[in-house]
């Protein structure tokens, strides 16, 4: 049975960090719809002073993030001392955990092309040692065939095993389909599974609604096959999925928790300067 759209968000244009020019996809009037999944923020410029200004020293605690780059270069490092970048085709997936404070500052490029959600912890992991990991580019297997192409970013796909995360089992997948060809994954049924869409357009399921970029798309959770035939031209799009929480949230600028107590003492701390618990662990 194909799982059918049950919601199309398009976002709306936001300027975060100190002065980032991006969409915003998902946010809190999304949260418990597309549980796990918090927020989804897309990068797409051809203009560096729409993003060269980045995102400066900024806490996170109860939530992981993963940043997908298609083009482009992001440098972050963070207040223990680990640094990096993130280049096209690269991904990090860091567990905000207990607390952290880091940064990602974009930089001056052709094509600033890229994505960032954030995924819900548990509340018994909220206040998990703090950690990250890099998913670098020649890393990412990829599945070339029937006029697809699949870049298993994190996760399973068929019998291969990608990046794994520490905490929930998500899987994301860069997905190009050509022109007029089909594409049909196994869907696990009560995951929460949904799409973005990065160019082109395309239908899904069997009531074969078309699409088009620059939209997210939810599907229900009670099919096992996800299906999508692109239109004239490819369609290139992100598909996430990870299983639901099914949990309170109670979630204030960058940080995430299960009650308003919670929230309120992580701002307590961090205004103590007892926000930082652990020392994040590079694996």
């Amino acid at each position: 049975m194909k799982r059918e759209i049950v919601e199309i968000v398009t976002g709306t244009p936001a300027i975060d960090g100190a002065g980032v020019h991006l969409v915003r996809v998902l946010g809190p009037d999304t949260v418990y719809r597309f549980d796990p999944f918090l927020m989804l923020d897309a990068f797409d410029s051809s203009n560096p002073a729409d993003y060269i200004k980045g995102f400066p020293l900024h806490p996170h605690r109860g939530i992981e993030t993963f940043t997908y780059l298609m083009e482009g270069r992001i440098d972050h490092q963070d207040s223990l001392g680990n640094k990096g970048s993130i280049q096209g085709g690269d991904a990090q997936w860091m567990t905000g955990g207990s607390g952290i404070l880091h940064q990602e500052m974009p930089q001056a490029t052709k094509h600033l092309l890229g994505l960032q959600f954030w995924i819900n912890l548990p509340a018994k992991e909220k206040m998990t040692d703090p950690k990250y990991f890099d998913i670098t580019a020649d890393t990412v297997k990829e599945f070339n065939e029937d006029g697809t192409k699949v870049r298993v970013v994190a996760g399973k796909y068929k019998n291969h095993q990608g990046a794994k995360g520490h905490h929930l089992p998500a899987t994301v997948l860069d997905v190009t389909v050509d022109g007029d060809a089909e594409f049909i994954l196994e869907a696990d049924p009560g995951k929460t599974l949904f799409v973005y869409i990065v160019e082109g357009s395309g239908s899904f399921g069997d009531k074969k609604q078309a699409v088009s970029r620059k939209t997210a798309l939810l599907f229900d959770r009670k099919g096992d096959e996800f299906y999508v035939k692109a239109g004239r031209e490819s369609i290139r799009f992100i598909l996430a999925t990870a299983p639901p929480l099914g949990e309170p949230v109670a979630w204030g600028g960058p940080i995430v928790m299960n009650t308003r107590e919670e929230l309120m003492r992580a701002f307590e701390e961090l205004d103590e300067g007892t926000f930082i618990k652990h020392k994040p662990v590079k694996s």
